[in-house]
């Protein structure tokens, strides 16, 4: 897989030319995500119903080709043990016309074990790319309650990394203070890249997602804090020289801002 970084692009974009997605919802109900968010703008779905995902109609039916560019696997739900057999069945209709595809979760093992097993013959047309924002697992299990913890995602990577495959993580977004105590437990299992991004939107995003109560917004508030323009230019000065690290747009805007 050419590894391609999209210079100048935002959100997904810096990643992939095109998302490939299957649901209509996520099983990990993330308080930020910001795809229910945009549930209300598009009326895809009942937003209420978002914690329990639908097919898309045709979506395991739909045939692809050659694309140009990066696929992203999935960009709006996860790949959760509840879907797997359907995940596998695209992603193989996606690899065998030569496509490359970068697959993103929050990694439950059992899925990246058979992902791994499955897929292994288009090993060099895959990256990996596990979101992790935190090593805390009371933290993960605040802002992504049905996600799972450090110990099984940290374990996901080593053992695809361990079975050859190109290997990053995601730490967008940054959930605590503490993102060294992530950079430290992956750098060796990751192959290609550390991506480090802000919460984005987080006050609207978790509102209209049902989360509203003072303890998620004194918590936004407190990221927010840890996330300021002055904080962000020293964890860019502690790891601008790291071989591995790349920032997101949100962390690039408040460099660019600051100068």
């Amino acid at each position: 897989m050419t590894r391609t970084i999209y210079q100048g692009a935002t959100g997904t974009k810096e990643w992939a030319t095109s998302n490939v997605n299957f649901l209509n919802g996520c099983q990990h109900a993330c308080k930020y995500c910001y795809a229910k968010a945009m549930v209300p703008r598009h009326g895809s779905m009942d937003i209420n119903k978002w914690d329990t995902p639908e097919i898309k109609p045709g979506a395991l039916d739909k045939g692809f080709r050659k694309r140009e560019g990066t696929i992203m696997f999935p960009s709006v739900h996860d790949i959760h043990p509840d879907n797997l057999d359907d995940a596998v069945r695209i992603l193989k209709k996606l690899l065998e016309p030569g496509n490359d595809v970068l697959i993103v979760s929050k990694p439950h093992k059992k899925c990246i074990n058979r992902l791994c097993k499955e897929l292994s013959i288009f090993q060099k047309q895959i990256l990996f790319r596990f979101s992790i924002g935190s090593s805390a697992n009371k933290v993960l299990r605040f802002w992504e309650p049905n996600a799972p913890r450090f110990a099984e995602r940290l374990a996901s990577l080593k053992h695809a990394h361990q079975k050859g495959f190109q290997t990053s993580v995601s730490c967008e977004p940054m959930l605590d203070d503490r993102i060294d105590k992530v950079i430290e437990a992956v750098e060796d299992f990751v192959s290609d890249t550390i991506w480090i991004g802000r919460l984005n939107n987080g006050m609207r995003y978790c509102k209209i997602n049902g989360h509203g109560n003072f303890e998620t917004i004194a918590a936004i508030r407190q990221l927010e804090e840890w996330q300021s323009p002055e904080n962000i230019f020293k964890l860019y000065k502690k790891y601008k020289k790291h071989p591995k690290i790349k920032w997101k747009d949100s962390i690039r805007r408040v460099l660019e801002i600051r100068g």
